[in-house]
């Protein structure tokens, strides 16, 4: 059974730091990419920042204040987070790709529950 359990979240002050954690188990195949992903009430989930087989990538709107980074050792998968703005609140979503099979010709993808992060004074 696959899981993807995060981590972190919470209430912070605009220019505040958070750091995200996702624990997940039971992926099979070969880990493409693992990731996170940000969704606010009405609106399309965006990707904040992934990490897969080049470099890291990042929504435009982070400019530089957000770093992903991995621990495969752990199963873990971390988002630091830093110079809040309040609009960054959102849930925050864990995200891994794998294929199943050497010839699966797509990623399989897997999500967590979610994280609040609210950034308000």
């Amino acid at each position: 059974q696959v899981q993807l359990v995060e981590s972190g979240g919470g209430l912070v002050q605009p220019g505040g730091s958070l750091k995200l954690s996702c624990v997940f188990s039971g992926v099979a195949g070969n880990i493409d990419s693992v990731g996170w992903y940000r969704q606010t009430l009405g609106n399309q989930r965006e990707m904040v920042a992934e990490d897969g087989r080049t470099a890291a990538k990042y929504g435009i709107f982070v400019r530089g204040r957000f770093t992903i980074s991995r621990d495969y050792s752990k199963n873990t998968v971390y988002l630091e987070m830093n110079q809040l703005e309040p609009e960054d609140t959102a849930a925050y979503f864990c995200n891994v790709k794998t294929y199943i099979t050497p010839w699966s010709s797509s990623p399989t993808e897997y999500w967590g529950q979610g994280t609040q992060v609210t950034v308000s004074s």
